[in-house]
């Protein structure tokens, strides 16, 4: 009797045991979840700097994934690039890939043309984002150049636009790859401190910057994703004011 009850009990704790197992392996642990949409300029002029900017998306992927004693998030990043090609043309080249598993973008698949409508390609990304619905989201926009062919948003509507993505909590920064110029950004309603001139150079260092705001945010470590006085000086800023005769912040 004795022992059929200790056997009971033996295997009571044997199946209390696999239940915890089979529960913790079923419900992992969740991190802080952000799902970044990145916007990339594809026209023509952005042929001189073309392997710098696809080589910073590739960086902003790699910082997001990186276990480097940072916040630990579950990323997705989704890459569209757009121009205009008797309209816009718009093309999203990877769709919620996580982070970690990013497959470098190269100029195999993708290379500059057209031009530049940044108000059609603005409403086309912030539509992709509100389909998703993540909690969390970072909408990146990197152009060379200003608005000078989009035929289905205004500068009014690709506001209106961002500000719904703004009013959810979503953050969105702007990116002048060697371009100084925000009255574009400014003009949808971007603050000046989400907007930064990068060199060509500082392009990678930049993204990786910001990859380690964009976790930072999703972590709750940061309220925001914003450029401070360091980033812009790592960007040389300045120098590309300089280059480009911009002055706006």
């Amino acid at each position: 009797m004795k022992a059929r009850t200790a056997l009971a009990a033996i295997l009571a704790l044997a199946t209390a045991g696999a239940l915890t197992t089979t529960s913790a392996l079923a419900k992992p642990p969740r991190h802080p979840a952000v799902h970044s949409y990145i916007l990339l300029d594809r026209t023509g002029s952005m042929e001189p700097i073309w392997n710098e900017a696809l080589s910073s998306v590739n960086a902003y992927a790699d910082g997001l994934a990186a276990l480097d004693g940072g916040p630990r998030v579950d990323a997705d990043i989704t890459l569209a690039v757009f121009d205009a090609q008797d309209g816009l043309q718009f093309d999203v080249l990877r769709q919620g890939v996580d982070a970690g598993d990013w497959n470098d973008v190269t100029t195999r698949e993708v290379t500059p043309r057209g031009m530049t409508p940044l108000y059609d390609a603005i409403g086309r990304i912030v539509s992709l984002a509100e389909k998703d619905k993540p909690e969390k989201a970072v909408l990146v926009i990197m152009t060379d150049g200003e608005e000078n062919s989009s035929t289905e948003m205004t500068k009014k509507a690709a506001k209106a636009a961002l500000d719904r993505v703004r009013a959810k909590g979503w953050e969105v920064v702007f990116l002048g790859a060697e371009f100084s110029n925000f009255d574009d950004a400014e003009g949808v309603g971007q603050s000046s401190s989400r907007n930064m001139a990068v060199s060509k150079d500082q392009l990678s260092d930049s993204m990786d910057r910001l990859a380690q705001k964009s976790k930072n945010y999703a972590s709750g470590a940061a309220p925001s994703v914003e450029w401070n006085a360091e980033d812009r000086a790592a960007a040389k800023e300045d120098e590309v004011k300089q280059r480009t005769g911009g002055n706006n912040r």
